[in-house]
């Protein structure tokens, strides 16, 4: 059955092509016996207006793209699931994608974003694309940056922002383990190409030298994946100088250190120390564990980058005043 067209809906309710578009916009004024006379024309046609078509009019597409290095980690669901919850109330559609660390890749999403013609996107930056970033707020659309920063300052400077202290909550998270008597510590870190990755690897550092320990921790730089916890903990395991507690800076990495540490059969905290940068969602399973981790609030900032893309999108705030919001973290123990 071919599609409804709007000129058969007028045909229908017996009015224009103008008027049904208006009690379709909610534009100017229509009588209710003519909206109801549209609308029933509308039912009856099952008549659905081309997306296409309204984008091109209006100028909008109603479409989000929301580029994050993983979509499956429940960090980054949360994220979205806050943005989602603000910007669908306005009748905004997200398009997610995963660039899996990989900053050609996002180059690539970043691109697509432009020929889709979406009207704002959303990205936490897998690092090494601060010219593709730079291009995309040139060209006046607007981009809101979550949990990670542009490589360099100039680069992000009239971009928007909503992060969390990563030095201070590496930091927090780090004097735990130095305050129950460790000295040596085995770090299980990101790329240092991504701001989280620099900033949290120097709040472990900055800890340590609170408590004047000047030697460099013993550091495995992985890729956020719950593979690269797995490979740390046998790196660990097979040093000449075994660390005593495993600070892990990203929740992915820690279900790997985890995973690790039961499977060798040792016991935490007894025979291994282990605190998380985010909650594990199997940290639980291990009773008595004692596993330090950092409280995140990744539904909190998707709530306050929803907002902020609609101010941006609606042009309510100056794009000379970008916001900056950093999320402050707390360190909790499972028991």
């Amino acid at each position: 059955m071919a599609r409804a067209t709007i000129k058969q809906v007028a045909e229908e309710a017996e009015v224009s092509t103008a008027t049904v578009s208006r009690v379709l916009n909610n534009t100017d004024f229509v009588s209710d016996e003519i909206k109801e006379r549209v609308m029933a024309a509308v039912n009856k046609l099952n008549y659905r207006p081309s997306a296409i078509a309204r984008s091109l009019k209006q100028d909008r597409t109603y479409m989000i793209g929301v580029v994050v290095p993983d979509i499956s980690n429940p960090y980054f669901m949360g994220i979205s699931k806050g943005i989602e919850d603000v910007v669908g109330k306005e009748g905004f559609q997200l398009i997610f994608c995963s660039s899996d660390e990989n900053p050609d890749k996002e180059k690539r999403l970043l691109k697509l974003m432009q020929e889709k013609r979406v009207d704002a996107v959303v990205l936490a930056t897998s690092g090494g694309n601060d010219p593709a970033i730079k291009q995309l707020a040139d060209s006046r659309m607007p981009i809101i940056l979550v949990d990670r920063k542009p490589d360099s300052p100039e680069a992000g400077l009239m971009l928007d922002l909503v992060a969390e202290d990563n030095t201070e909550g590496a930091s927090r998270l780090t004097r735990k383990l130095l305050e129950d008597g460790h000295k040596a510590i085995g770090v299980v870190n990101g790329p240092t190409r991504s701001s989280t990755g620099r900033e949290r690897l120097d709040g472990v550092r900055k800890a340590m030298k609170e408590y004047a320990l000047n030697e460099e921790p013993i550091v495995y730089n992985g890729d956020f994946s719950t593979e690269d916890g797995i490979q740390a903990v046998r790196h660990f395991l097979d040093a000449d100088h075994r660390p005593t507690a495993i600070i892990s800076l990203n929740n992915r990495m820690s279900l790997g250190v985890l995973l690790e540490i039961v499977r060798s059969g040792l016991r935490i905290p007894s025979d291994m120390a282990v605190a998380s940068f985010g909650e594990v969602e199997a940290g639980p399973l291990l009773k008595e564990s004692g596993i330090y981790y950092l409280e995140q609030r990744p539904y909190d900032m998707g709530i306050k980058a929803g907002e902020i893309l609609l101010r941006r999108i609606r042009e309510e705030a100056p794009l000379l005043k970008p916001a900056f919001e950093i999320y402050g973290t707390e360190v909790k123990q499972l028991n």
